[in-house]
């Protein structure tokens, strides 16, 4: 008997072993490579459908590529139909004979198309012969490929050619048009000017052209307290620095006045990148960069200007030290998008404007009315949190007898409806979900249209619906049911949207709605067949609880598409610790280096949310890191994985990697140090590693700063936050840090000083810097995908490319 259990135990031993996932030993280069951007972008064409409405009625237009070509069409929500614009074949035999060149139905270079009164579209269709042209600024005669101008009428279907065409020249950006479009302002030399719309067409013609007659506004702005922008590089030469530049202010409707925040910097401090690869020579790049507890910060003054009189007044606005000011716009018109004259116009009316004013250390914003009689602000809601208010675009009814207001102040995100005097009358939405914006107000009916996550029962919080609602709060119903993200577009009287949705794992779709909730008309739908065809394969939905056993966390799973379930992988988290978001998709995206294809080389990839993180959840979840902005997050991304390991044997617990770039540069180091002995191997690009150096606003507002008022009624503020430098005494995996060298976002210091307390440390690591690249990585980005998936592959793998070398590159 005893020999038979001995027996037995050796036969289950054996068994086990050889149940075993045996580990990956071999980085696939081949399939990473399939999948580059370039080559997934010639195989997935439209995800996603951007309407044009209409001016004067309901309708809309599109374009849609596919395999087969540039599609265009028409919808009419009035009659549930939509309808090519072009015959593509016929139209390509029509331009083929006037052009010259040759086209087909599938290969049509439709350019610059706008559709003109609502009847016509006007596009252009650049040749491959030379014309001669006559450069305006030079006088001198240049070669150029001729471009031909044509009109197709919607109603007819005629085609007509433009004699004599030129491509309209866009108006200069740095034009301000009034609403009547009689007064044109801009800045040079740090002041204000005005010119009339004449001569603002001769600017569009030749900006040097000498008869421009313009007229100063201001006198007295300097580079450090300006009233508009100027040019102060000192490498500048004397005409560069009388270029006219753009001036952010804000018009009223009538055109008389208009508002703008002047901000004195004299005090902020300078910070520099030198770009080494300038030509002549290396040129030293100066700006202004506030960092967290600097005292001396920037100060808004608020002013008023009377084009009628060319006067301008101060309106006083002073509330909190060190406070931000912001007017608040009208938004542009759906129907608007895409105009060659846009206007900037204040929300509010002729005689009114609304500002915010908000507290250094954001825990107080007050949402005001400036009068144009009046030289003061008068306070209308005043929004107060412990942490940091937050809030939303105003939304007016009625030319301001009532207002809309978004506020947290519930602990969820909310609208609220006010008088015009800031006396609550009531709220409109409550409850466990989050309000993210008004997409429409219907002032007659008493309606608003709005987006909105996390109502739905049983479904993921970040999913995105279309919702609407009486003022007094009554008949709230969802207008776009379905288990997806929707990510929606609505016409300016709200009667109609069109909803962009799909899941991480579901082909991207597009419907056209009504605002009762029916669905009108299925628009589109993106094929993936050549993707699928390539070898593509949807990546996982999961959901586990967060380190305290409590909170839901929503991730996805991405694994290598020869996927093997014998196999143990190891796994890499990417990740953004947020808190103004999470890199957690929600919807398809084609954009997928950092996920789908890193898995290719033969790991699990996920992302996943974790406490203190995205913003579309509770005030508790996105503001749980507050105070705490290094190691908040670390704990949720340490046990996600301990999770999800002891739930799938083709996850290899004893190989995690992290990566992540920016906050997630930051993260994925400091998960490295924190939690030594889990995580082991890290790629850290651009990464915020000291937020005493990182932006005010970013690091003061997500950490918090300590507001102190002596008895003398002086105020400082003071900050105090863990840097990863800290405890580089902790590594014990690999590390490879990547940053820019004129990365003016998170500057370069950041890491170099991650790698200063690394070297004082007698650590072994790696760092890469990339020239002459700014916070993105530009055109590196390619190439730090592949160094990336060398060092994942060399250090979790045990495989990995070596030669000079990269092939995969020059093959994209």
């Amino acid at each position: 008997m005893k020999k038979t259990l001995i027996l037995l135990a050796v036969i289950f031993s054996v068994s086990f072993a050889f149940a075993q996932n045996t580990p990956v030993t071999k980085a696939n280069y081949e399939l990473a490579a399939r999948f580059s951007p370039k080559k997934v972008g010639k195989m997935v064409f439209s995800t996603s459908v951007n309407p044009r409405w209409f001016k004067n009625s309901d309708k809309f237009w599109y374009n849609w590529q596919t395999t087969e070509g540039t599609f265009y069409y028409i919808a009419d929500p009035a009659s549930g139909s939509k309808k090519q614009v072009f015959d593509n074949a016929k139209l390509a035999a029509q331009l083929t004979e006037i052009v010259k060149d040759p086209f087909d139905a599938q290969n049509i270079p439709i350019q610059n198309i706008r559709l003109i009164d609502d009847v016509k579209f006007r596009f252009e269709i650049k040749s491959t012969a030379d014309v001669d042209e006559k450069d305006e600024k030079t006088g001198k005669s240049k070669k150029v490929k001729k471009v031909h101008g044509f009109d197709y009428d919607i109603a007819s279907g005629k085609l007509t050619e433009i004699k004599d065409y030129k491509t309209p020249k866009p108006y200069p950006r740095w034009g301000s048009i009034s609403p009547d479009k009689k007064y044109v302002v801009f800045s040079r030399d740090f002041n204000l000017y005005w010119m009339d719309m004449e001569n603002f067409e001769k600017a569009r013609k030749n900006d040097e052209d000498s008869t421009i007659v313009e007229h100063q506004l201001t006198t007295e702005g300097t580079k450090d307290f300006g009233f508009g922008g100027g040019n102060s590089d000192p490498y500048a030469t004397d005409k560069d620095k009388k270029k006219r530049t753009g001036a952010y202010i804000l018009w009223s409707p009538d055109s008389k006045s208009f508002a703008f925040v002047r901000s004195n910097t004299s005090k902020v401090k300078d910070l520099w990148v030198i770009d080494v690869l300038a030509n002549p020579r290396p040129k030293l790049e100066t700006y202004k960069y506030h960092m967290p507890g600097e005292s001396e910060a920037p100060v808004r003054h608020l002013y008023l200007f009377d084009m009628e009189n060319k006067s301008y007044k101060e309106i006083k606005s002073a509330a909190f030290k060190d406070q931000e000011i912001r007017i608040l716009n009208q938004p542009v018109l759906q129907k608007n998008y895409g105009d060659s004259i846009m206007h900037s116009v204040w929300m509010g009316t002729t005689d009114k404007f609304y500002v915010t004013r908000t507290s250094r250390d954001l825990k107080r914003v007050d949402l005001c009315a400036a009068f144009v009689t009046s030289d003061t602000l008068t306070t209308l809601v005043e929004e107060r949190l412990n942490t940091y208010v937050e809030t939303r675009q105003l939304n007016l009814v009625n030319n301001g007898k009532e207002f809309i207001w978004w506020s947290e102040r519930s602990g969820w995100a909310h609208l609220y409806l006010f008088d015009e005097n800031g006396k609550l009358k009531n709220p409109v939405t409550s409850g466990d979900f989050h309000v993210e914006e008004v997409s429409a107000v219907d002032p007659v009916q008493r309606v608003i249209y709005f987006t909105a996550n996390a109502r739905e029962k049983g479904e993921n919080p970040y999913y995105t619906h279309q919702y609407r609602v009486n003022f007094d709060g009554s008949g709230l119903k969802i207008l776009n049911p379905g288990d997806y993200n929707f990510e929606s577009n609505t016409s300016d009287n709200g009667k109609y949207f069109i909803s962009n949705y799909s899941r991480v794992n579901t082909a991207p779709r597009t419907a056209l709605y009504d605002n009762t909730g029916k669905k009108i008309l299925d628009l589109e739908e993106t094929d993936l067949t050549p993707l699928f065809a390539a070898g593509y394969k949807f990546p996982e939905l999961f959901k586990v609880k967060a380190g305290d056993g409590i909170t839901d966390l929503y991730g996805v799973m991405y694994k290598p598409f020869d996927f093997d379930s014998t196999k143990k992988y190891p796994i890499i988290e990417y990740v953004y610790p947020g808190p103004q978001t999470e890199a957690v998709n929600a919807s398809w995206t084609k954009s997928m280096d950092r996920v789908d294809r890193l898995a290719q080389f033969g790991f699990v990839v996920i992302t996943v949310g974790n406490r203190g993180g995205h913003p579309s959840r509770s005030k508790w979840y996105h503001n749980f890191g507050y105070g705490n902005l290094r190691d908040y997050g670390l704990e949720d991304k340490k046990v996600v994985v301990e999770r999800l390991a002891a739930k799938h044997p083709f996850i290899d617990g004893s190989k995690v990697g992290i990566h992540g770039h920016s906050g997630g540069g930051f993260m994925s180091t400091a998960a490295m140090l924190v939690y030594p002995d889990f995580f082991k191997v890290a790629v850290s690009s651009a990464g915020n590693h000291e937020n005493n150096i990182y932006n005010r606003w970013w690091s003061e507002q997500h950490h918090g700063v300590l507001e102190s008022i002596t008895e003398k009624g002086d105020t400082t503020f003071k900050y105090s936050i863990d840097k990863n430098s800290e405890i580089a005494k902790n590594l014990k995996g690999r590390l490879l840090l990547f940053t820019g060298d004129i990365d003016n976002n998170v500057h370069p210091g950041n890491t170099l000083r991650m790698v200063n307390a690394l070297i004082r440390a007698n650590k072994r690591f790696d760092m890469m810097m990339l020239p002459g690249q700014r916070h993105g990585f530009g055109d590196m980005t390619e190439y730090f995908f592949w160094r990336m998936g060398d060092y994942f592959s060399r250090y979790l793998i045990g495989d990995y490319k070596n030669e000079v070398e990269i092939p995969e590159m020059n093959n994209n």
